[in-house]
């Protein structure tokens, strides 16, 4: 979120998107709640500029890809007029079919890299935001960088 609003990229998703997240954190982590997650998508909304992507549910019939429930994805990024899908399923999001819509999927790891080649400070300042955000646990910067 410290990068989604550096205005280096326009980050863009959908509430099924938010919904997706919600509920496999929840899964993976019992020890949140709901209405903390919901807090958190609600900060996410109102602070990334323009994110929330709609009407690309018509598109998700036309689409295919291995994991047929991720077409949501694809479709809200060609609606969204995404150039990149951040993800770490990356085999879900095969490269020639993204191509046909001039969409590539990328790893998160290398969606930063390109981050910092284009703007090192910016990147690095963020970076520290989050860092210090980080409150229970506190992290060192040597935790934060190898997560």
């Amino acid at each position: 979120m410290h990068l989604a609003i550096t205005d280096l990229f326009r980050a863009k998703w959908t509430d099924e998107i938010h919904d997706e997240w919600i509920r496999n954190l929840l899964k993976n982590r019992p020890d949140l709640t709901q209405e903390r997650l919901q807090r958190t998508r609600d900060l996410m909304n109102s602070n990334v500029r323009d994110c929330l992507v709609s009407g690309y549910e018509d598109l998700i019939p036309s689409l295919t890809l291995p994991d047929r429930n991720d077409r949501h994805v694809l479709a809200a990024a060609i609606c969204g007029g995404a150039d990149v899908i951040v993800t770490y399923n990356l085999s879900d999001f095969p490269a020639r079919t993204l191509g046909q819509y001039g969409i590539e999927a990328q790893h998160p790891d290398e969606f930063i890299t390109h981050l910092i080649d284009l703007a090192p400070s910016v990147i690095c300042e963020a970076a520290k935001r989050q860092r210090m955000s980080l409150k229970n646990p506190p992290q060192s910067v040597e935790a934060l960088l190898a997560a």
